[in-house]
């Protein structure tokens, strides 16, 4: 069974959508720890619930980004994962944080890959006119947003929507298909090879398994 840690910076509704599914059987691993860069956020409350050990580290407590990456890395290995899975954790990781865990080190992001990157992707969504938005799971690398794409979810933009609304309908599918991507890879059906995604051996198309370009 796979030793799981989760990095969180909030709310944690993908925490628990991954804890919901290892308390179903659905990923064959169990999540050993919870780390946040914030105090008294509700994610930390839904990983004590779970019974599920926390650990507050606050990126201001350290003098620059390599030292606090460094403490982070040591309280992540106190738990030995076989996996790391972002989120929502707010932080730019240093290329020495993504080395170290390469290969089982997950990340979702509010948009369909490669398109906005970085902050505020709903509104950008809108104010370019997309007819369709998404979220994409994906392997860190040491680009921003930038790792290769595993699985990706469309959802629709509709004329009157701002970007809450959009917002509640892509963290809908946030918690579909994030446990299903952490499923795949505690069955040890999923790899990363250099800037590529594998599964069963395939590899993904640039927008992960399953897009309309997966056969091209």
């Amino acid at each position: 069974m796979k030793s799981i840690v989760v990095l969180i910076s909030g709310s944690g509704s993908n925490l628990q959508a991954i804890l919901d599914a290892v308390a179903t059987g659905f990923i064959a691993g169990r999540v050993r720890g919870v780390v946040s860069n914030k105090a008294n956020v509700y994610g930390l409350e839904r990983a004590r619930r779970a019974g599920i050990a926390t650990t507050v580290l606050d990126h201001k407590a350290y003098a620059d980004r390599q030292s606090y990456d460094a403490a982070l890395v040591a309280a992540i290995d106190e738990h030995q994962p076989d996996l790391v899975v972002l989120a929502g954790f707010m932080r730019i990781l240093t290329p020495n944080f993504v080395e170290h865990y390469q290969g089982r080190l997950l990340n979702i992001h509010p948009s369909l890959l490669p398109k906005y990157q970085g902050l505020n992707t709903h509104q950008r969504a809108i104010d370019a006119g997309d007819a369709e938005h998404g979220c994409s799971v994906h392997f860190v690398t040491a680009e921003l947003d930038g790792g290769p794409v595993i699985l990706q979810a469309k959802v629709p933009i509709f004329p009157d929507d701002d970007s809450e609304s959009v917002a509640e309908r892509v963290h809908e599918q946030e918690h579909r298909i994030y446990p299903l991507v952490i499923r795949w890879f505690c069955q040890n059906r999923l790899q990363q090879r250099s800037d590529q995604a594998l599964l069963d051996g395939q590899v993904l198309s640039k927008h992960g398994y399953a897009d309309d370009d997966h056969q091209e």
